[in-house]
């Protein structure tokens, strides 16, 4: 019973705090595609026209655009399909399977600039475990992570010459967390690195109990407990080397968020007992990465377009590690909690084609392959960023000269993964399917 307890303290901490890290797992945290276009194509867009998703991925396409005011309204839904398993033990399945992600953006275009705001979902995922699966530790309460990355974004483009067009962005980003976490009193000692007072002699005084729970969490769907923000930016430039093909670039910056954090009495911190404490959990330097992207646009014929992007995405520069602390409102006193991650820089590559069948329909299709950041040690079963693939396609329809509605789907296939790092194998399965629907507006 002891080993059972150590090794469901070792899988039930590492997948919760890690589960508060992830935004989105296609690609890492971040999604494969911002709006239907992109997705619909595999996630590429640096280099052709794909409306105001453009000052998420690259502003400076924003000048490819037609003349005049544009307005999108886009609804994206995530559907993680996350299982968790251990011999001997029934397999743990999330209920978190739908999460909505609204976007909206307005661009003004003339010859020579284009300018314009925008709110995008960048990223939310959670997982819903229930109190009676393995997670739980025998708490007897329910485990659960959600995470929600979002931008208020600023965005100028520019017509340097009839071959050259450059933007940029000023981006105001938030994120916010929930977490409702378990482990044992030793697995949770474990990860402490320091701390004062009562609350730390007390949380040393866990470190033999069958568990131990840390919870910040509220009822909002659309922002976590625990909050933090910042600015960020982004630039980009796309060259049309002839007629038929073009070539983008555009570089993301690393955000700059404050720590996120809650009311000072916004968590706690729990055991058996009737042990309880209230206080404020700050997640330290939770970090978007910067990531650089070429791609190219060929107009293949008349009615064909083909797009392809590379991307690499800088993990390793802010998941090296991930930590808390703890400040007791309560008992006084603090607790520091850092557990390593070691994430991987990934390559993203997407391909797609767009077929135009006549003045009204256009057909999408696309693939997405990323290499997994994660190392196999330290992936968890509440967030397993661990798909590779995505399948995808989409349409786009003309109800008028000024108005269409664009659509996507994009599948990614379970893929498993077994993490042996502790005294027995946990296998962990993932897979995704995700919408995206946008109606447009031209003035």
């Amino acid at each position: 019973m002891k080993t059972t307890h150590t090794l469901r303290a070792t899988v039930t901490a590492s997948a919760l705090l890690l589960a508060s890290l992830s935004a989105h797992a296609t690609n890492g945290m971040l999604m494969e595609g911002y709006g239907p276009q992109s997705l619909a194509m595999g996630g590429a867009a640096t280099a052709f026209d794909n409306g105001t998703a453009a000052m998420m991925n690259n502003p400076a396409t924003l000048q490819l655009g037609a003349n005049g005011s544009r307005l999108d309204v886009a609804l994206g839904v995530l559907g993680p399909n996350v299982k968790s398993s251990m011999t001997g033990m029934p397999t743990a399945s999330s209920s978190g399977t739908s999460y909505v992600m609204p976007a909206m953006g307005w661009v003004r275009k003339d010859d020579r600039m284009t300018w314009g705001v925008g709110v995008l979902g960048q990223g939310g995922m959670g997982t819903e475990y229930g109190a009676d699966t393995f997670l739980a530790m025998q708490s007897g309460k329910d485990v659960r992570s959600e995470l929600a990355v979002g931008r208020v974004i600023f965005p100028v483009a520019l017509k340097v010459n009839e071959q050259l067009n450059i933007g940029a962005s000023l981006d105001y980003s938030w994120a916010s967390l929930d977490m409702k976490m378990a482990a044992s009193g030793a697995q949770l000692g474990g990860m402490v690195t320091g701390g004062s007072g009562n609350i730390a002699a007390a949380a040393a005084g866990l470190a033999a109990a069958p568990w131990a729970r840390i919870d910040f969490s509220n009822s909002n769907k659309f922002t976590g407990a625990a909050k933090g923000s910042g600015w960020t930016g982004k630039l980009g430039l796309v060259f049309q080397a002839n007629k038929d093909l073009s070539l983008g670039l555009s570089h993301h910056l690393k955000t700059n968020l404050s720590d996120m954090t809650t009311t000072a009495a916004g968590a706690s911190m729990s055991g058996p007992g009737g042990f309880a404490d209230a206080g404020k959990i700050s997640v330290i330097n939770f970090q978007m990465p910067a990531s650089t992207t070429v791609g190219l646009a060929w107009q293949a014929s008349p009615k064909l377009l083909v797009a392809a992007d590379v991307k690499r995405l800088g993990w390793s520069s802010v998941m090296k590690g991930f930590s808390m602390r703890y400040d007791s409102a309560t008992m006084g006193g603090n607790v520091n909690f850092t557990m390593p991650q070691n994430w991987k820089d990934q390559t993203v590559v997407a391909l797609g084609g767009a077929y135009q069948l006549d003045d009204v329909w256009t057909l999408r299709a696309g693939y997405n392959h990323a290499s997994n950041p994660i190392p196999d040690g330290t992936v968890n079963p509440l967030f397993p960023a661990i798909v590779k693939n995505h399948y995808t396609a989409g349409f786009g329809y003309k109800l008028s000269k000024s108005v269409s509605v664009d659509a996507a789907m994009s599948h990614a296939p379970t893929v498993t993964v077994v993490n042996t790092s502790g005294q027995m194998p946990l296998t962990i399965s993932h897979s995704q399917t995700n919408y995206q629907m946008l109606l447009s507006y031209r003035y």
